[in-house]
């Protein structure tokens, strides 16, 4: 029988960074989950935050809006690598096992996108997992050459609005916003009164097929994540932080250096202290794509010193636990989110403030309910039912305490 990772296997450091990108995810997935998210996404809408929700919202741009998510996918990479090397060492079909375990995360992605929610990442990592198998035995030269290279064509693609012309970009956006308003009122009307089964179904010919539409974009924006985490396994940072404490702060120190412009850029867009015209939105999204790219670094490298010290990681620990059940306490925000937006109709009521709140009692709950769940289980929930399929046999899930 194949067996997978025991617990003293695991690596604690990425625990711990998986549990932080876990609480970033959710502070940014959150708002999402009111019934306008979806149409002031992907219709460029204005969501019209005032105030103390504007000041939140502007926060999440600059620290937060794509800054975890990048995270989750370098880890994805790295683990990718160790899962691979463990699996080769112990003699295992090392390709058939993964694109197993990929095809399980597919399913998963795919029930979360259609029957809950529009934001699913999990079907787009095991896309783009099936892409990352082909450069596992790649030279380091050509794994970072298209990790840049996807990284520069994404990034190009997205800069492309700003060199059109203030009339044209005015008409294209007029245009979309009579649609997205359309969509908007559909949207609300079926939160509010339609059945679950209705409501499926309107998704998935609103949301979901667009979202399957726009696959290979997102595909490309984050294999070069995942390229670099499998770089980043290949030279063991995360796995040997003390013998490369040097590469470490100079990634902190860089990163850090790069971070404040691209920041300080996402403000002054904000306020039109620095003035795009007509494409203000776009400008906004690439330089905060920019910073999601390099405070994404920051934060890794900034952990992984703090590590160093015995207080700050005796602090960070409880981020592991929610770390070791990252699959069941993402899916689980997932239901929380929903239970509260469409259960208790708290889309009605909604701010920032309310959901940052939220947001941060769920998490740390996730984290008690991680640490007593790991007490007496190997593996989440919805970690064991992945690993079971993957290794083609019920996994072993009590511990037996003598």
């Amino acid at each position: 029988m194949l067996t997978p990772i025991t617990g003293q296997e695991r690596i604690a450091s990425l625990d711990i960074i998986r549990g932080f990108a876990l609480f970033g995810i959710f502070l940014v997935n959150f708002p999402s989950f009111h019934p306008a998210g979806y149409p002031v996404q992907m219709f460029s809408l204005d969501p019209g935050y005032t105030g103390l929700d504007r000041s939140i919202r502007l926060f999440y741009d600059m620290f937060v809006q794509t800054k975890f998510y990048t995270i989750f996918s370098f880890l994805f990479g790295l683990g990718f690598y160790i899962f691979m090397c463990r699996a080769e060492k112990k003699g295992f079909p090392v390709y058939r096992l993964f694109t197993r375990r990929l095809l399980v995360l597919l399913v998963f992605g795919l029930l979360h996108l259609i029957f809950l929610w529009y934001g699913d990442i999990l079907h787009t990592y095991a896309l783009a997992g099936f892409i990352l198998l082909f450069f596992y035995r790649k030279s380091n030269r050509v794994i970072l050459g298209w990790a840049f290279g996807l990284l520069i064509i994404v990034l190009s693609l997205m800069a492309l609005p700003l060199f059109f012309s203030d009339q044209l970009y005015g008409s294209l956006q007029q245009e979309q916003h009579a649609l997205g308003q359309q969509e908007m009122k559909r949207t609300l009307d079926m939160y509010e009164h339609a059945s679950y089964i209705e409501w499926v179904t309107y998704r998935f010919s609103a949301e979901v097929s667009d979202i399957l539409s726009n696959t290979p974009l997102t595909v490309a924006s984050i294999l070069p994540l995942f390229l670099f985490g499998l770089y980043a396994g290949r030279r063991g940072i995360l796995r040997e932080p003390d013998k490369h404490t040097r590469f470490i702060w100079l990634t902190w120190i860089g990163t850090l250096t790069m971070s404040i412009p691209l920041v300080s850029m996402v403000f002054a867009v904000e306020y039109d202290i620095v003035s795009f015209g007509a494409a203000k939105l776009d400008a906004k999204r690439l330089f905060i794509q920019l910073s999601g790219l390099t405070l994404c670094f920051f934060y890794m490298s900034s952990l992984l010193l703090l590590m160093g010290n015995r207080l700050a990681r005796t602090l960070l620990v409880p981020l592991g636990y929610a770390g070791r059940m990252a699959l069941t306490n993402y899916l689980g925000q997932t239901i929380v989110a929903l239970i509260l937006m469409r259960g208790f109709g708290l889309f009605e009521t909604f701010t920032l403030g309310i959901g940052l709140i939220i947001c941060i009692t769920v998490y740390v709950l996730q984290i008690l309910f991680s640490f007593y769940w790991l007490r007496f289980f190997r593996f989440g929930p919805l970690e064991w039912i992945w690993r079971s399929i993957t290794y083609g046999a019920l996994q072993s899930i009590k511990i037996v305490h003598k």
